[in-house]
């Protein structure tokens, strides 16, 4: 399998287009190539590409911010001379200073296949400036490494942030250079933008189901993001960034794990069971115990769940991670009525709207949770008609 980097990097032809032009690269530290040289200083070896800027997203282009809202400056790199703008400081939105510094945007970021990555958001905001200033966008394609499968509610209106970047459900199914198709479409953009797609990419073969398992090394996309599984959770574990749980934080397996020190891990897993059994499947739950070094409840023993979306376990079609985590909320719920579950603080700048909210793109998860008299078939009514119209609409997006 070669990403769009890499066939890149390979094939002088592909670049031909760019000769002349005033190239800027929009990454982050996964962005590498097969041979694991970051795509910055492999694209400063080539004779025939003159680079003239670069861009870090969120957690920046090549170091690790470890939390959301913990910015990152401009520099100038200091092997290349070229000035680093950072997407997640001062600005979100490029500047048209920023804008004047190139012709065509390199855009060679790891998604991790779900609609909270603040990736997906950059690139929208890269798009629509683009547009504005009469600029190309080139994306080089990466795996969506948590396949094809949908899940979740779809964004309401209304409810667009720096964690929902359009009307899409939390898993979408969609590669970066799909997902540019569907915001040049949706939001009406004149934009030249090319996908330089991968090759051999196959999203339904196991065992890595969307990440080629054995061919490709595994790079944190984001300081949390360290392996595979986490990745498979992280639709249904980021909702606990909106919630007093720990997610893992300050642990060795963010974001695949979650607990408190006040909970009962036994009694959780049996109502989650007795609530809705089939939204377990495709993985196995385990009791465990952590303590945090760092973020919530750090420097306290927590009892908590961890999922296991490896194998032997995951079964690739029948693991729902947003149901599983939901119900897992739902089940603390019934357990403890008045456990204080909701967590109120600014989340990525959003403040006046609770973070579980803002997460998930409208209240509707929240107050099915807390609705003593809501079933999980009242919340499955709502989100299989989200996942069937995306269905739908996505088809004429996909390019593998």
């Amino acid at each position: 399998m070669l990403s769009g980097i890499d066939r890149l990097l390979q094939d002088p032809t592909l670049r031909a287009p760019l000769t002349g032009k005033r190239i800027a690269l929009l990454a982050h530290p996964a962005s590498v190539t097969k041979d694991l040289t970051h795509s910055l200083d492999a694209l400063a070896n080539l004779s025939d590409i003159n680079l003239t800027a670069a861009f870090g997203p969120q957690h920046g282009l090549r170091g690790d911010k470890q939390d959301n809202m913990m910015e990152s400056p401009d520099f100038v790199d200091p092997t290349l001379g070229i000035p680093i703008f950072s997407l997640y400081g001062e600005v979100r939105k490029p500047t048209d200073a920023m804008m004047a510094t190139f012709d065509v945007l390199l855009v060679d970021l790891q998604d991790l296949g779900c609609r909270i990555y603040t990736f997906i958001t950059t690139l929208r905001y890269i798009l629509e400036a683009a547009a504005n200033h009469q600029k190309a966008v080139w994306i080089l394609d990466r795996p969506n490494p948590a396949g094809r499968p949908i899940e979740g509610l779809t964004l309401r209106a209304g409810w667009e942030s720096f964690v929902g970047a359009g009307a899409m459900p939390m898993r979408h199914g969609l590669t970066m250079g799909e997902l540019a198709l569907w915001f040049i479409d949706t939001l009406a953009l004149d934009v030249d933008c090319h996908v330089i797609t991968m090759q051999n990419w196959q999203p339904n073969a196991a065992p890595g189901y969307g990440w080629p398992l054995g061919d490709k090394v595994w790079i944190n996309p984001s300081p949390n993001a360290p392996n595979l599984w986490m990745t498979r959770c992280y639709a249904g574990t980021v909702l606990l960034e909106g919630t007093t749980l720990s997610e893992g934080r300050g642990t060795t397996r963010p974001l695949e794990l979650f607990g408190a020190p006040d909970l009962d891990p036994k009694a959780i897993i049996k109502t989650m069971q007795n609530l809705a059994p089939v939204w377990l499947t495709g993985c196995h739950l385990r009791e465990c115990w952590f303590e945090p070094t760092f973020h919530k409840h750090a420097g306290q023993l927590c009892a908590g769940i961890q999922i296991h979306a490896e194998a032997p376990f995951y079964q690739h079609e029948s693991f729902y991670p947003w149901r599983l985590q939901s119900l897992a909320f739902k089940a603390i719920r019934q357990l403890l009525p008045d456990y204080p579950l909701w967590r109120d603080f600014p989340y990525e700048y959003e403040l006046d709207r609770l973070a579980i909210d803002v997460i998930n793109g409208s209240s509707l998860l929240r107050e099915w949770v807390d609705d003593s008299n809501a079933v999980p078939e009242d919340l499955d009514f709502l989100t299989q008609a989200d996942e069937r119209a995306w269905a739908e609409i996505r088809q004429a997006f996909l390019l593998y």
